[in-house]
């Protein structure tokens, strides 16, 4: 009687076959969600890091030409074009600060912003600072140092916008004026779609 009860409550290998089975698929559907919950936060937190590197241009070259003077600053700007891409330039003059990028070197600095590859031979981007120390050294020879901003840019497009024409223009003259505002359009290595801003080079009440 007893073991015909013992035979009753015991699990048949079909049975436990089954159980194995189920639970294979649940650890499976497990793991699947976590590598794709994994997956989405690695693609969020690389495009995070990517915007706050443009995120960061935009404050930088904000708080530069706002503080620029025109007779000062002599502030030019030429259209460029390699391989049927945009590769601007806009150069201007100032003293050191936080729009240079240091603070205590002497002197006027001649500042380009531009497109620069990344290794001597390669296809890559950057795009960054190019500053030239107005004042020669000791040994004559002019201080120049290149200083990456942004990384995988593909083109470089500016334009300035002239309140005296109302419109838009593809160059900067210079001519002890300054433009309103300055629109930057950079296209990334990595994405489709470029990276716009508009910045004023006069401060705003608001």
């Amino acid at each position: 009687m007893f073991i015909a009860r013992a035979k009753r409550r015991a699990f048949t290998l079909l049975e436990i076959m089954l159980a194995v089975a189920i639970l294979g698929m649940m650890s499976m559907a497990i793991f699947r969600f976590v590598q794709s919950n994994l997956i989405a936060l690695k693609f969020s937190s690389e495009t995070a890091a990517a915007e706050a590197q443009y995120d960061g241009l935009r404050d930088l070259l904000t708080t530069e030409w706002q503080t620029l003077t025109p007779m000062r600053a002599n502030l030019t700007g030429e259209p460029f074009k390699l391989n049927e891409r945009e590769r601007d330039e806009i150069k201007w003059r100032c003293s050191a600060g936080p729009g240079v990028l240091t603070r205590y070197a002497p002197g006027e600095f001649g500042v380009t912003l531009r497109l620069q590859p990344e290794k001597q031979k390669g296809d890559r981007l950057d795009l960054g600072l190019l500053r030239r120390s107005q004042e020669k050294s000791d040994t004559g020879e002019v201080n120049e140092s290149w200083v990456p901003l942004v990384n995988d840019v593909s083109s470089l497009e500016i334009s300035y916008f002239d309140p005296n024409a109302n419109n838009w223009l593809p160059r900067w003259p210079g001519g002890g004026r300054l433009p309103s505002l300055i629109k930057i359009s950079v296209g990334r290595g990595n994405a489709g779609v470029a990276w716009e801003a508009i910045i004023p080079l006069r401060r705003t009440p608001y």
